[in-house]
């Protein structure tokens, strides 16, 4: 039996969504008021979820609470009130777009679980906008 177990959490962070290689006429263009020099903020939501099968001696697809301490160590104290371009290594050379970070996330996330536990991050943006990665 798979089952999935999820765990939501949340972070507020600044960005701004530009390229360096492009002039500002090019990024605004492109990001339009995303491309703000003094950046912008989001109250990102987040929920990620873990499939696998249950383990016959606890019960669990995974402990929850290693789930949540997991994303809060790897995404909470790392992204939280932090501007991303500036303050988080992984976004120096990535432009943050949702697509990026629910990528860095997954990432950081795949590598601290079971190789046999299957992941998926959804990242909201905004209550309307928001992306999904299943490592495909």
């Amino acid at each position: 039996m798979r089952v999935t177990i999820s765990r939501k959490a949340h972070f507020n962070a600044a960005h701004r969504l530009y390229r360096k290689d492009w002039t500002f006429v090019q990024n605004d263009a492109v990001f339009g008021k995303c491309n703000n020099p003094n950046f912008h903020g989001h109250n990102y939501e987040l929920i990620v979820s873990v499939t696998g099968e249950i383990d016959p001696e606890t019960g669990y697809v995974m402990d929850v609470k290693h789930l949540s301490d997991l994303i809060l160590a790897e995404v909470e104290k790392p992204f939280d009130h932090k501007n991303l371009n500036l303050d988080v290594p992984e976004f120096e050379n990535l432009n943050p777009t949702a697509e990026n970070i629910v990528v860095v996330i997954w990432n950081k996330l795949r590598m601290k679980l079971k190789s046999e536990l299957d992941l998926e991050v959804v990242l909201y943006e905004t209550p309307r906008n928001f992306v999904t990665y299943r490592g495909e």
